[in-house]
């Protein structure tokens, strides 16, 4: 006889095999033919009974399958409560989200003149905008070349200096100014090619200028005409200060064909002018170097596509707040739902949810109902619940949303609905800005107090500049800006100390190390007297010089004075200042709550209202309940190891079945054995008291 493999779910009795019939001898029946089952010698059924005592025997572990079923149910439902929760979560991101209620719609009475965008700080209405003039580029074109490829010069190092301004003055015809002045434009960084024999043909000076990146682009054309490759330079940017002006320094051949002076010798022909835009807006003219114009009106961005007159009408556009409430109202009542489903009891089946009494989930559920329940503190407008924006609660635990008293709400002001929602501050102050807030962050009103400005740092000359710069004796300059150190180098010649400060701010604005750490100053002067200011604040803003321009420019004794934090209080207690930011105390209700101090007066600067609205409280309430530490994460931690145990015993207990079981069938295989050998022994006894003779018959036989 075998014992069935036992399983890790279930046991389950085996089958008994068939057993050999032993003889009274011990030997087989008849050869190779068994039995039909154990118990046929003595008519003993050991299969049945050891089945039926294994049943009894297994009641436990009938029991711990159960008690796993139930937790599997649990796991489940559990699943679909943080899908509900998650969901919910993503649908107070929009909500969360300052934008969604910022969204405007923005149309344009001829698309064709002038297209237009605009984000939340735009003022809704109707713009009279003209447009009188487009911004264009400046190109010029060289004269012409017999060849592209033919070398030009002799071959030696030769610089190309690119300034670019505005030119003023004069008159223009056929391409060449005569009278005019050139003003180099102190926010336009100077860039420079070099050519040498490797590249001093057309294509080669062309390919050099588009390499260097410095805000001009060449191309070659052919007129057609004896001599037809021309070169042509066309500058970057738009806008009437962006016009060029070319200095050449090494050979006199490149010098003749590149060098342009709108002041003085031009070599190059210009084909077209660079000019800004001009336009108007509700009869107020401005200029725009560009053809998209973002300094008419705050908030809005105008696209000029052509000449011509228009209106450009800005409203509010409420689709996606109402989009945004709808779909956090919807993703509320699925979780409410999805709670009702597996922790509610049926009384029709009288039957409970897989959750049903547990109280983590009760706690969950309440935590998000008082969120939503309680008011906002520190929200103006007078704005404090869902139920002003026309979202209530029903009297199954659902929200319902009124849509025509949320965009009511909507059209009052957008803005205190959004602050409803999102964690925002604003502040009485109009030079005193909300910047952001901590998990510190208290709502309230706080009182905003400056006791110093934050300051810029700089240099000053000692002296008046001196403005003839010569290569190789005073036109290297090395600065360290704001703990970033780059050099310059100054085109040569003699300047203006208005045009000296342009090209020095040109040049430091336009290094490379400066430019990518974000690094900005701004040159001035007055009688003559040079000073380079960091248009950074606070005390890691500091300017200091050295180089061979140093004493040329500022002098033997230039003055440098560091940048200083701003500093004040908020809410009464010492805050912390970096450069223009002002952030909270610690330990204070308005921790971690930092504002910038862009200018004014010391002394009470009005306050800040600080409001963390009911997304703003859900999400970070979901945040905890989803987290790997969170409730959910520890009841289901909890069941899994239960489960886990689960499966232990049950391993156990199968160890031990399979032990009853062999048991089982030894001790009844036995039984049968000695039943069958009893029977086998009293069957013999028959058959030899069968064949003895009767007594009466060996009496008569002894007679005769």
């Amino acid at each position: 006889m075998t014992v069935s493999s036992v399983n890790s779910s279930a046991f389950t009795p085996t089958t008994l095999t068939s057993l050999s019939s032993l003889g009274s001898n011990g030997s087989t029946g008849s050869a190779g033919s068994p039995l039909a089952m154990p118990g046929v010698g003595s008519n003993l059924d050991v299969t049945s009974i050891v089945n039926a005592l294994m049943q009894v025997e297994q009641v436990p572990l009938n029991d711990l399958n159960q008690k796993e079923a139930s937790y599997d149910a649990q796991l489940s439902a559990y699943g679909t409560v943080k899908g509900a929760l998650s969901s919910l979560q993503s649908a107070l991101a929009a909500l969360n989200s300052l934008s969604t209620f910022q969204a405007t719609s923005v149309t344009s009475g001829d698309s064709s003149i002038v297209t237009a965008s605009a984000d939340g700080t735009a003022t809704l209405g109707s713009y009279a905008v003209h447009v009188g003039q487009l911004a264009q580029a400046q190109t010029l074109v060289a004269a012409g070349q017999a060849s592209t490829t033919q070398s030009i010069g002799s071959g030696a190092p030769t610089t190309i200096t690119f300034q670019f301004g505005t030119i003023t003055g004069g008159t223009l015809s056929n391409g060449t100014y005569s009278g005019a002045t050139f003003t180099q434009d102190a926010a336009a960084a100077s860039g420079t090619v070099t050519i040498d024999s490797t590249n001093n043909s057309l294509q080669g000076i062309r390919d050099a200028i588009n390499a260097a990146n410095i805000g001009v682009t060449a191309s070659i054309v052919n007129d057609g005409s004896g001599s037809p490759y021309r070169l042509l330079l066309q500058s970057s940017s738009t806008g009437a200060a962006r016009s060029m002006s070319i200095s050449v320094s090494g050979d006199a051949a490149l010098a003749g064909l590149l060098s342009d002076d709108p002041s003085g010798t031009q070599n190059l022909t210009q084909v077209v002018a660079a000019q800004s835009a001009q336009l108007s807006v509700n009869g107020f003219n401005l200029t725009s170097s560009s053809n998209t114009v973002s300094n008419a009106i705050q908030g809005v961005t105008f696209n000029l596509a052509q000449t011509g007159s228009t209106t450009v009408t800005i409203a509010q556009d409420s689709s996606s707040a109402t989009a945004a409430v709808q779909a956090f109202v919807s993703a509320y009542n699925t979780l409410v739902s999805t709670i009702s489903q597996v922790a509610s009891y049926d009384p029709g089946t009288q039957q409970g949810g897989p959750l049903l009494g547990d109280t983590g989930l009760q706690t969950i559920q309440a935590q998000i109902r008082n969120i939503l329940g309680a008011a906002i503190p520190g929200s103006p407008g007078g704005l404090s619940s869902l139920a002003q924006i026309g979202v209530s609660f029903q009297q199954d635990g659902t929200l319902a949303l009124n849509t025509s008293q949320l965009q009511a709400a909507l059209s009052a002001g957008a803005s205190n609905v959004a602050r409803l929602f999102t964690s925002l501050g604003n502040t009485t102050d109009s030079l005193v800005s909300y910047v952001s807030s901590t998990a510190d962050t208290a709502p309230g009103r706080y009182a905003v107090n400056v006791t110093a400005l934050a300051t810029q740092g700089s240099l000053a000359g000692s002296s008046p500049a001196g403005l003839t710069i010569s290569a190789g004796v005073n036109d290297q300059l090395a600065l360290t800006i704001d703990g970033v150190t780059d050099g310059v180098t100054l085109a040569p010649g003699t300047y203006t100390p208005d045009s000296l400060a342009a090209a020095l701010q040109a040049a430091i604005n336009g290094a490379p190390a400066f430019s990518a750490a974000g690094i900005g100053v701004t040159v001035s002067q007055a009688g003559g007297v040079l000073t380079i200011q960091s248009n950074s604040y606070g005390s890691t803003s500091s300017v200091s010089v050295s180089g061979s321009a140093a004493q040329s420019l500022f002098g033997s004794a230039p003055v440098a004075t560091a940048g200083t934090d701003v500093a004040g209080t908020i809410n009464g207690a010492p805050a912390l200042g970096s450069g223009q930011f002002l952030t909270g105390a610690a330990g204070n209700a308005a921790a971690g709550l930092q504002i910038q101090i862009s200018g004014g007066s010391v002394g009470p600067r009005g306050q800040v209202n600080f409001s963390q609205g009911y997304a703003y409280q859900l999400n970070a309430a979901l945040t905890n309940i989803l987290s790997d530490t969170g409730p959910l994460a520890a009841s289901t931690n909890g069941i899994n190891a239960s489960i886990s145990d689960i499966d232990n015993q049950r391993t156990a207990l199968n160890a031990r079945l399979a032990q009853v079981q062999q048991n089982y069938l030894a001790q009844f295989t036995a039984l049968d054995t000695l039943i069958s050998n009893m029977n086998s022994t009293a069957s013999f006894l028959t058959q030899q008291l069968a064949i003895l003779p009767a007594p009466g018959a060996l009496s008569g036989s002894s007679k005769a």
